[in-house]
């Protein structure tokens, strides 16, 4: 098997490649294959659990908890990269790279024999699918890495001779591994039991669904109890209009966004005294006498679908985490809780006021007037809209929202829900449904892999038993020191608190938790808390 070089590196001579193997200290091991563990092969060290409990109001606690490992040792290390075929583009920076982790056992044999020649050491180690419900098991594929550092500054020189030899590295810490424990998790959790709480909670865009603002300004703002991030939510112009949703969201009864294919909702009724986790789909169909046309997304760009999962999207049909796919005919309703100026560009756009009348027919742009809507249409769609629609008739709009067993969710006004992915626990068993629901893909290993299956700052969701609903956090990207969580582990993590249904929420740089107004986390952002899309909030009677 051939070796895979960076473009634009020259071969080093074997003189050059044994001064720079003498030059730079590495904590060295022979080449030799590691085995990997899935997550119930671990033989763990004892954890300790250290808790604070504080009542914030009747039936709302909020607990502060450090999990450790004591004993545990971590380091850094070089991780040698393979290349990745990819099936899509992005503008997301967290979104996954060309280069993947893991990778065939050829390629690393070959790789650790290339870089035995130029006088490092590599090690190969074995990686094992975590348990999902519906990806293989097993030996997922094979790493390559280079000693074990005290220092980060210390495995970044030691990187520099990888490049030099001619491959791509990366620096990694091995407690984000799931082969070993993690040191240290700093977690958040709150349970608000609706049986005697008097307040409500609720999902909000805080109004203006084209906006992003932190999960604690919109806290302070509505005197919140508790609030976290919400779900999935567009954050490069390049992927749609930064702020709006990515997947199904409603608020005070309002469909402002679409399902993305069928992933996990979190639904909130009765202003949260009944609550629940199900897969959802929805689907939009415009009327216009006799003619009908299947609406495909709600406030966001037409022929723009982030996460993909809408009929007719390319590259995929299916939801796919952090890939935009386009859509060449496309109609999509905008509310007016979109609060911007609308998209421009080719196709055609009908105004309408609060009574489905037709205001306006024409070219896109302008804003969504008060209490009315606007329905913006491209390809066979705008054909449709100029062929059906006059000025002075009328369009209606028919809405579904189902759960995967086919029931009808019906929104009134004081209910709401947010949707990201995928399930963690479902009828109290670990069932996580990843390929399903789009985040990782059996075929493409490097596709999701540091998304799912590395330790990340995790916000999360579930319902217990006795109804209570369970909103927790956890820290990541070393943030106070803490590692996160792997999409199993944080599975595992609301089981242990007693949920019995359970879904991921949006995470890494998103993850917050305010309470009474103050962020009580750490995110894993160097700029700070981010500007995220919707919340969840749980708010006082008297507010």
């Amino acid at each position: 098997m051939r070796r895979t070089r960076i473009p634009g590196t020259e071969r080093r001579s074997a003189r050059l490649r044994a001064r720079l193997a003498t030059t730079i200290v590495l904590a060295l091991t022979a080449p030799a294959f590691l085995p990997g563990a899935a997550e119930a092969d671990l033989e763990r060290p004892t954890a300790t659990e250290q808790w604070t409990t504080r009542t914030l109001a009747p039936g709302v606690t909020v607990r502060t908890g450090v999990l450790r490992h004591p004993g545990t040792r971590h380091a850094w290390t070089v991780t040698v990269q393979a290349p990745a075929r990819t099936r899509w583009t992005t503008n997301d920076p967290d979104a996954p790279l060309t280069w993947a982790e893991v990778a065939t056992r050829g390629w690393a044999e070959d790789t650790a024999r290339e870089l035995t020649e130029a006088g490092l050491r590599p090690r190969v180690e074995s990686v094992r699918w975590p348990r999902y419900a519906d990806t293989p098991h097993g030996v997922m594929g094979y790493r390559v890495r280079i000693g074990r550092f005290a220092t980060q500054a210390e495995a970044r020189t030691a990187a520099s001779a990888v490049t030099a030899a001619g491959f791509h590295p990366a620096v990694s810490w091995t407690g984000y591994d799931i082969q070993e424990p993690a040191d240290r998790q700093n977690v958040q959790v709150a349970v608000m039991d609706p049986k005697t709480f008097d307040g409500t909670v609720e999902a909000t865009h805080d109004g203006n669904v084209a906006q992003r603002e932190t999960t604690s300004a919109v806290a302070r703002k509505l005197n919140s109890l508790v609030g976290v991030n919400g779900g999935f939510f567009v954050l490069s112009p390049g992927d749609g209009v930064p702020g709006t949703m990515s997947g199904i969201g409603a608020y005070e009864g309002e469909l402002e966004s679409m399902a993305v294919g069928s992933r996990s909702a979190l639904l909130l009724e009765d202003g949260g005294h009944r609550i629940r986790v199900a897969d959802l789909t929805s689907t939009l169909t415009a009327r216009a006498g006799k003619a009908t046309y299947d609406i495909q997304g709600v406030n966001r760009v037409p022929g723009t679908v982030r996460d993909c999962g809408r009929p007719g999207s390319t590259p995929s049909e299916l939801p796919w985490q952090d890939v935009t796919c386009r859509l060449a005919d496309d109609l999509v309703r905008f509310t007016d809780a979109f609060q911007a100026d609308l998209p421009t560009g080719p196709g055609t756009q009908v105004v309408l006021d609060a009574s489905g009348r037709v205001v306006s027919v024409g070219a896109r742009g302008g804003r969504v007037p008060a209490g009315g809507y606007v329905l913006q249409g491209i390809g066979r769609a705008a054909d449709w809209l100029t062929a059906h629609v006059e000025p002075y008739g009328r369009v209606k709009v028919g809405e579904t929202v189902r759960t995967t067993a086919g029931r009808r969710v019906v929104l009134d006004a004081d209910d709401s829900l947010v949707s990201a992915a995928p399930t963690l626990v479902r009828d109290g068993r670990i069932d996580i449904d990843a390929a399903a629901e789009g985040v990782v893909d059996p075929a493409y290993t490097s596709f999701g892999y540091a998304w799912a299956n590395v330790r990340q700052p995790r916000t999360l969701a579930g319902i217990d038993r006795r109804g209570r609903l369970i909103l927790a956090t956890v820290d990541g990207r070393l943030k106070g020191g803490s590692e996160g969580f792997t999409l199993y582990e944080a599975a595992a993590f609301m089981k242990s608190l007693g949920a019995v249904q359970a879904m991921n929420l949006d995470g890494g740089g998103s993850t917050a938790m305010a309470v009474n107004g103050t962020l009580v986390n750490q995110p894993s952002d160097a700029a700070g808390e981010r500007a995220v899309g919707d919340t969840v909030q749980v708010l006082p009677a008297d507010r």
